[in-house]
C-alpha cells in the first residue's frame, strides 16, 4: 500500500492524494499521542471502528479488553480527560457497564464504545 498525504496508507475508496482530517488522541499516564485518520476506519476488530479502543490497539497502546471489544465487561474503561465532546454520545448499555464496573466518575467512558469525532485526551488506569 502507498502513503497518502496524511502518512497513512491510501484506500481504494478515497482518490489519490486526497487528504482527509486528522484526529489527535492522546493517551495518559503514558503521554502517548497518535494521528486517526478516520477514512482508516476501522483499524482492527475490537470495539466500535474508530473507537478509543481500536486506535489504541493499533497504535501499540494496551488498554485491557476482556469481553474483546463488546462492551460487556467494562475492563476497558477510561477517563476522559478532555475532548470529551469529540466522542459519539454514550448509550444505555455503555452506561449501564460502566455502572456495572463500579465506576461512578462523570468523564468515564468504554474504550469500546467511545468513538473519536475529533481531538482527545483520556488516560488509562492502573
Amino acid at each position: 500500500m502507498r502513503s497518502d498525504k496524511t502518512g497513512g496508507p491510501e484506500r481504494a475508496d478515497r482518490p489519490a492524494g486526497a487528504t482527509m482530517a486528522t484526529y489527535k488522541v492522546t493517551f495518559e499516564p503514558a503521554g502517548v499521542t497518535v494521528d486517526s485518520d478516520p477514512s482508516m476506519y476501522p483499524y482492527g476488530r475490537h470495539g466500535r471502528p474508530g473507537s478509543v479502543l481500536d486506535i489504541a490497539l493499533t497504535h501499540g497502546v494496551h488498554i485491557e479488553h476482556a469481553c474483546g471489544g463488546i462492551a460487556a465487561c467494562g475492563t476497558c474503561c477510561v477517563r476522559v480527560e478532555s475532548g470529551g465532546e469529540n466522542l459519539c454520545d454514550s448509550d444505555d448499555e455503555e452506561l449501564d457497564t460502566i455502572d456495572r464496573a463500579g465506576d461512578n466518575s462523570l468523564n468515564s467512558r468504554l474504550a469500546c464504545m467511545a468513538v473519536v469525532d475529533g481531538d482527545v485526551t483520556v488516560r488509562i488506569p492502573d
